[in-house]
């Protein structure tokens, strides 16, 4: 099974949940991509890195939650959560200059569950619905939309498990 990235549940609100996330590390890759195409243009180097493409040839099993976020209207930044288990203050360096890693700090985050096909539209529905019961529950968000994504390509459109987040203030 998926090693997904951890958290716990701090409180729910009707139709989305605040979660705290503990510290964890990211690959990421800046694309040059409409929404709906970044992940795919993403995945190569991501999962080269994962497969031991990195300065000490490590080798890392592929997590769930895949993250993305919109940097600007053609921009994407898409990132895979390593395992929760590495030590972060040697994680391997990536060969490919376009990647990078960041240690992301514990936070709170608003999170939205929904299925579906991973058009642009869909998310962007969520994410701004998100923002909408964020601000309806008095809690502020701290940063933009960022939407998980947790299933294979190849998964049917309604099988598929979506997330949009934001972080948030303390619930």
């Amino acid at each position: 099974m998926t090693e997904q990235l951890r958290y716990v549940v701090v409180r729910a609100f009707p139709g989305f949940e605040v979660r705290r996330y503990p510290e964890h590390a990211l690959v990421e890759v800046r694309v040059e991509s409409e929404f709906e195409r970044g992940a795919a243009l993403a995945f190569r180097p991501l999962s080269r890195y994962l497969d031991g493409d990195n300065h000490t040839a490590t080798s890392f099993a592929m997590t769930a939650p895949v993250l993305q976020q919109p940097d600007g209207p053609s921009r994407q930044v898409v990132s895979f959560v390593l395992p929760h288990d590495i030590d972060l203050a040697s994680v391997p360096l990536p060969r490919d200059a376009s990647l990078s890693i960041r240690v992301v700090p514990p936070h709170e985050a608003a999170a939205l569950r929904f299925r579906g096909r991973w058009s642009t539209k869909h998310f962007f529905e969520h994410g701004e619905k998100l923002l909408e019961d964020v601000g309806a529950a008095d809690l502020l968000a701290l940063g933009p939309i960022y939407y998980a994504r947790f299933d294979p390509a190849f998964k049917p459109g309604f099988l598929k498990h979506n997330e949009a987040l934001v972080r948030v203030t303390s619930a």
